[in-house]
């Protein structure tokens, strides 16, 4: 079975938690023993100056935004199956929903032309797909409530985490950062809408140092420059390249924070906890680890009270790192592959199917 996997063109060009879902599914697609038909599966990225979408069995397209929406389009047309990890925000609401259906509607009518909205785009692709993958189920919901979506062809698949960040010490990142004693990490892009200042004045209040591993954009060096002025916060830059050294930065932190706008499934938060680390988060998140509370809480992600109260509750009595990683052991790799093989197989018999109901002669087997 061939698997092209494709996202939007600008992916590659930075680092992120999609770039490494991407670049980690791959590689777990590959591993995976023969399927049950006999059949390998052999996932690649997609070069779309070299090939065809109809060179796959099945596309992978992750990410519904960004232009994606014309990806699932013209699969559809070649009646290539689709399997579409939409990555949609879980903040979407019915109401939500309601409000861009009338905006699109009212903008088209305005102009008089067929609008394409972002949300429409979406929308668009998610109609259009063999089926939908959501990161949990606040997603799910998201998908089902606000874009009209059948729940029945969204799958509820997690992200999985690097074996190497299970068994990450903290000594690595001590010995070249001569940062001692506790302090906050967060790791991820500097922005807004991430929210790093809110955060560095609760946690300067608490007088907790407070390490940030991430990069802005230049419409945001002034955004870092007002956090970087902020009394105990270290700015780091990146870790390109820096596994091990990002590992011992998770396991070496006191806590996690990541108090941002929106997390669908957040990849920082997974890999904290397999370091053993506890969070502190933003509630808008796709996130849902049973019996979790001990080690991830979820507040507003401006209320600055609920962050230090939920902060003092983890450092006044930090849970046992083993513990921690119990919360994320299952989450590998190799687990997903296992579970997206399985999609990748519905999606052709789906196909299958609607050839048969059609009239069409039945392509052969993978």
């Amino acid at each position: 079975m061939r698997v092209g996997i494709l996202s939007y063109p600008m992916l590659f060009q930075r680092d992120g938690n999609l770039q490494v879902q991407v670049r980690a599914t791959v590689a777990a697609l590959n591993r995976l023993p023969p399927l049950p038909t006999g059949a390998r599966i052999e996932a690649e990225l997609v070069d779309p100056f070299r090939s065809r979408l109809d060179d796959y069995d099945v596309v992978h397209v992750f990410a519904a935004v960004n232009g994606n929406h014309r990806i699932v389009e013209e699969a559809a047309r070649l009646q290539v199956p689709v399997v579409l990890s939409a990555l949609v925000a879980p903040g979407w609401s019915r109401s939500d929903g309601t409000r861009a259906r009338i905006a699109d509607r009212l903008l088209g009518n305005l102009i008089g032309a067929d609008v394409q909205t972002s949300y429409s785009q979406i929308r668009h692709a998610l109609h259009l797909a063999s089926l939908v993958v959501a990161q949990g189920e606040p997603e799910r919901q998201a998908i089902r409530t606000a874009f009209l979506i059948n729940p029945a062809k969204v799958r509820v698949l997690p992200n999985g985490v690097s074996p190497h960040f299970f068994d990450a010490e903290p000594a690595l990142f001590r010995s070249r950062t001569a940062i001692h004693g506790r302090f906050a990490l967060m790791v991820g892009p500097v922005s807004p809408y991430k929210n790093q200042l809110g955060i560095a004045q609760v946690l300067s209040e608490m007088a907790l140092p407070f390490v940030v591993i991430g990069e802005a954009l230049e419409r945001d060096t002034d955004y870092l420059r007002q956090l970087r002025a902020v009394p105990g916060v270290i700015c780091m830059g990146a870790l390109r390249q820096q596994q091990r050294m990002l590992a011992s930065a998770y396991a070496a932190a006191t806590v996690f924070v990541l108090p941002s706008q929106g997390e669908p499934q957040p990849q920082a938060v997974l890999e904290a906890l397999a370091a053993g680390t506890p969070v502190m988060m933003t509630e808008e998140s796709g996130i849902a680890l049973p019996h979790s509370e001990f080690a991830l809480r979820m507040v507003r992600w401006d209320d600055s009270r609920a962050q230090k109260s939920a902060l003092l509750d983890l450092l006044d009595a930090p849970p046992q790192r083993e513990r921690v990683r119990t919360l994320v052991r299952s989450h590998t790799w190799d687990s997903v592959a296992l579970q997206l093989a399985d999609c990748y197989a519905d999606a052709l018999a789906q196909r299958a199917h609607c050839r048969l109901s059609a009239g069409l002669p039945q392509q052969a087997p993978v």
